[in-house]
């Protein structure tokens, strides 16, 4: 047997190994990374949009949640609430604001009832148990984003002593103007500072936005970095894919698994909600195993 190969005969055994631990490590990653498992540092709540071509009834979704390790569930009805509690799963997210998409925080003429209606809505949350209510800022119609940012301070600075008496996080959404098939092309609040600047002036611990990263990815990007450094300003999030709604894979541009990290690496104690509708042909239940693993970081 000459030099070359020996050494070639020797090498072999050694490769092997080498390429079988590769081997088992990335698919223990693989395994880690698509399997649920319940200790993520996130709590992950769900919109009803996932569950769009599924006819499960509540209380099976609700077994399906916390089968998967969901910790809540966004805009639940009142009487839906004890069935959730009876699945160990929390109302994460409540709405009883008098707003709307269309008529919302920066009209004035609607304060009165708004206010009324969001001391109602905090109330509503401190007796069940929700952390946050959501409201929305509505339709420009001709109006400044200078004027409707004045106006919906004004309202603001009329609710927050009572939320943060109640200890009840007041959030407004942003949504993007962009994509005409999201039906709401004249928001106010459709670029992030504007909210962000908003809260800054409210100045209550109690005031924020919700962050829906979708909605950020398409009016402004930059998702991680307007995350890391305007954390204190947000106190919930929504996602879904971009392009397409759909869910956190292959098939869009963001990496959730990394917004994810950045998230629970700045110590974040709210709840991030799934707001995709499942692709053409898939099983949502799969689907909400899958996106679930995406961001159990």
């Amino acid at each position: 047997m000459d030099r070359r190969t020996f050494l070639a005969g020797a090498a072999a055994p050694a490769v092997t190994g080498m390429l079988t631990g590769m081997a088992a490590q990335l698919s223990s990653q693989t395994a880690s990374a698509q399997t649920p498992a319940k200790g993520g540092r996130l709590k992950q709540s769900v919109m009803s949009s996932v569950w769009t071509g599924s006819k499960t009834t509540f209380e099976e979704r609700c077994k399906i949640l916390a089968r998967i390790g969901f910790k809540g569930v966004d805009l639940p009805t009142a009487q839906q609430i004890p069935i959730l509690k009876d699945n160990g799963l929390a109302p994460a997210l409540m709405t009883g604001t008098g707003t709307s998409f269309q008529n919302g925080l920066i009209r004035k003429e609607l304060h009165s009832m708004i206010e009324d209606a969001s001391k109602a809505g905090i109330d509503m949350c401190a007796s069940v148990g929700c952390p946050t209510l959501i409201a929305l800022p509505g339709e420009r119609r001709g109006m400044s984003r200078e004027e409707g940012a004045d106006n919906t301070v004004a309202i603001l600075n009329r609710i927050k002593g009572y939320a943060e008496q109640k200890g009840i996080n007041y959030c407004m959404e942003i949504t993007n103007s962009k994509v005409a098939a999201d039906q709401r092309t004249d928001q106010v609040f459709d670029h992030v500072q504007w909210g962000f600047d908003v809260c800054k002036r409210v100045n209550s611990p109690r005031v924020k936005i919700l962050f829906d990263i979708y909605h950020v990815q398409i009016a402004d990007g930059d998702v991680t970095r307007t995350i890391r450094d305007n954390i204190n300003y947000i106190c919930h999030f929504h996602g879904a894919g971009v392009p397409g709604r759909n869910e956190f894979d292959e098939t869009q541009e963001l990496n959730y698994r990394f917004i994810a990290g950045a998230i629970a690496d700045l110590g974040y104690t709210g709840f991030i909600a799934h707001e995709w509708r499942p692709a053409m042909g898939n099983d949502p239940v799969k689907s909400l195993e899958k996106c679930f693993a995406i961001l159990n970081v």
